[in-house]
């Protein structure tokens, strides 16, 4: 019995750990904070957090993936997994991702490493490669799958994966910076909701007023 409960906390560790880091690198930022800083928020030694971790990149990189990265995989999952129509999927992914943005206490990670990537720009290029591209494929997907049944106008998907995801960053802004100027609680569900039907009508094939069809 005692094993077990030794096997559960130390299973238990590494959440605790980025959870404290968490808290640690919103408060101090990533080049301020100390292995030593989490460890005391943790309530461990710091010898104890290089048993799950071998540096502070590598605690800030499994936070990513354990909140941003494992979502955006459940989100490709359903991506993939559907046959419905595009606009639909834009729906759900910008709404999913939206909801992330809104609610999530990870957002404070892209503005970290905004305020720092020119100080760890491997940091930089790894939030760019597993988060950005990622999310941006998920979009070009969409949108290709889009224009290929005749539902969108042909455009440039990169393109239009860059508006797609284009709010997020202003969501991560305002949140994170601006947010506590504003007089009232700025309307997130709003500029969501704004982005995907200003989005849809962009994208919608132009039908023929004469005929009725989309020509």
């Amino acid at each position: 019995m005692a094993t077990q409960r030794w096997t559960r906390r130390k299973e238990a560790r590494a959440p605790e750990i980025l959870e404290a880091a968490l808290i640690c690198f919103a408060q101090k930022g990533f080049a301020r904070t100390r292995m030593d800083d989490i460890a005391a928020r943790a309530g461990i030694t710091k010898g104890t957090i290089y048993l799950y971790f071998d540096s502070k990149e590598a605690v800030f990189k499994a936070l990513a993936r354990q909140s941003i990265g494992e979502r955006m995989t459940e989100i490709l999952a359903q991506v993939n997994a559907s046959d419905g129509k595009a606009a639909d999927l834009l729906r759900l992914v910008i709404g999913a991702m939206s909801d992330f943005a809104r609610t999530s206490d990870r957002i404070v990670l892209p503005r970290v490493l905004l305020a720092e990537a020119g100080t760890f720009p491997e940091l930089a290029e790894f939030w760019r490669r597993e988060i950005i591209d990622r999310g941006l494929a998920l979009f070009e997907t969409i949108i290709r799958r889009g224009i290929a049944q005749g539902e969108f106008r042909p455009v440039d998907p990169g393109h239009a994966a860059r508006l797609c995801a284009a709010p997020f960053l202003v969501m991560v802004l305002w949140r994170t910076v601006f947010g506590k100027f504003d007089d009232t609680p700025y309307d997130y569900e709003g500029l969501s909701e704004t982005h995907i039907q200003t989005l849809l009508r962009g994208l919608a094939v132009p039908h023929d007023p004469l005929s009725g069809a989309a020509p």
